[in-house]
């Protein structure tokens, strides 16, 4: 790609789909956005999903779980799960009350709204993970 301006040949690759980098975002967005319309009708995206999930994993037992450990377990940016943790806890999916242990840790847990709404997506999350990375081991 040299001759299109400044920078345009310092990269080794032949363009972006080259780039394993490349194609794992793309991979990593469609597998998002089809996953976002299955969760349509229960009001939940991906990464909402991901933490009614985890929250419901972690206090499975019933453990006492905060949002520090739904943001290790996932991995996730701090003001990401902050801000969507805000949300579900305004759509009634979680709970956040203040720690006895840290007033500054808030602990996670799911209402029972949130709980059945974790129930009826869970199902549907499996079967399209399902199908679809079947679909790419098969291609």
């Amino acid at each position: 790609m040299t001759g299109q301006g400044p920078g345009w040949d310092l990269s080794s690759l032949a363009g972006p789909q080259a780039s394993p980098g490349f194609k794992l975002w793309h991979e990593f967005m469609l597998w998002q956005r089809g996953l976002n319309a299955r969760l349509k009708p229960f009001g939940l995206t991906q990464p909402q999903f991901a933490i009614l999930a985890v929250c419901g994993w972690l206090t499975r037992d019933g453990q006492d779980a905060t949002q520090r450990d739904v943001i290790d377990f996932l991995g996730m940016d701090r003001m990401h799960v902050s801000q969507i943790a805000t949300r579900l806890e305004r759509d009634k999916l979680i709970e956040r009350p203040t720690s006895t242990a840290d007033q500054r840790s808030k602990r996670v847990r799911l209402t029972p709204l949130g709980r059945e709404r974790l129930v009826g997506a869970m199902p549907v999350v499996e079967t399209y993970d399902q199908q679809f990375f079947a679909a790419r081991e098969t291609s």
